[in-house]
């Protein structure tokens, strides 16, 4: 994401809200605020594929990804797991 993101910002201006996914990205990357920016990404992401793109299967597999990361929740080395406290579920 960070990668289109940069190739968006030099290259030919796009439809796609570049900053935005940009943003979402290090805040995913660093673990903040990650159920927030999952959901960002994933929204972001399926309405570049529906409104129509070259790499359709590239933003399908990145809303993808981003959905798993928002619905498992940060890891334990994240800013989120240091301000609020690591969430376990035991089964």
């Amino acid at each position: 994401m960070i990668h289109d993101g940069i190739v968006g910002l030099i290259g030919p201006p796009q439809r796609e809200s570049i900053a935005l996914q940009v943003i979402a990205a290090i805040f995913l990357l660093i673990g903040l605020w990650t159920p927030i920016a999952g959901a960002v990404v994933t929204l972001a992401e399926v309405s570049i594929a529906l409104r129509g793109t070259d790499h359709l299967r590239s933003m399908i597999l990145l809303a993808t990804i981003a959905a798993a990361i928002a619905i498992l929740g940060p890891g334990a080395q994240s800013i989120d797991a240091v301000l609020f406290g690591r969430k376990r579920l035991d089964v």
